[in-house]
């Protein structure tokens, strides 16, 4: 039985939960949600550029918005970018972590705003695995409840054990849902924000270097119309 002080954070918010990774091994260029490969842009290609080394940045993937916003998000799709180097190329941006650094992107379409630089390119850099080779991926999706977010100062006030409970409930990798940062509150600037994405880089079937220790971020507007991407590393 959880204790009142739980109970009495924010309502439950609904979350879909990424339970396992599949490779397609053919490329997919239908509107759905999915990792590697290459975007399935559903207006013109917007391939944004990096800001510091001028080339195309490396696409994550894209997530489908209705889930995520409701009717917002209908027949919307956000594409996930950060900038990465390629296999065995030896040089990391440290600005990647830095919603506004220049080196992540998050592109909505249609209608969606993004004041950085880009490019008409219908292809570019996708994710790859530990040997090099290009991989694409769908995700086995399981819907879940957990609590609302809520501040650094309100989890410290709660008993220890409601406390667990709620870090139980919001840690690992999600597509929509409650962040679990390890750094202190950190939303971009702006918003409201609602959670697109939570993914522990580290332990993932694919090479996506953020860090030592990250955890990536990737937030969406309420209204579908643009993105932000931040990455907490320890």
């Amino acid at each position: 039985m959880m204790s009142p002080p739980f109970a009495m954070m924010p309502g439950m918010v609904r979350t879909l939960r990424i339970k396992g990774f599949s490779e397609t091994g053919r490329p997919i260029s239908t509107p759905t949600t999915k990792f590697g490969g290459q975007p399935g842009w559903l207006a013109g290609p917007q391939w944004p550029i990096s800001a510091a080394w001028g080339r195309p940045m490396r696409f994550v993937g894209q997530i489908e918005l209705g889930p995520v916003i409701g009717a917002a998000g209908q027949g919307r799709m956000a594409y996930v970018f950060v900038t990465h180097a390629d296999h065995e190329e030896d040089f990391f941006d440290p600005d990647i972590v830095d919603p506004d650094g220049g080196e992540n992107a998050v592109i909505v379409q249609p209608g969606g705003h993004y004041a950085g630089p880009v490019r008409p390119l219908a292809t570019g850099p996708g994710l790859y695995g530990v040997d090099g080779s290009e991989v694409e991926y769908t995700v086995d999706l399981r819907a879940a409840d957990e609590p609302g977010s809520v501040t650094d100062e309100e989890l410290e006030g709660l008993p220890s054990t409601d406390r667990s409970r709620y870090v139980e409930l919001t840690d690992g990798d999600q597509i929509g849902g409650t962040p679990l940062f390890f750094q202190g509150d950190e939303w971009p600037d702006g918003g409201p924000w609602r959670l697109l994405l939570q993914l522990d880089s580290n332990w993932l079937p694919f090479h996506l270097d953020l860090g030592a220790a990250p955890r990536l971020f990737a937030f969406v507007s309420e209204d579908g119309t643009e993105g932000r991407l931040l990455v907490q590393d320890s």
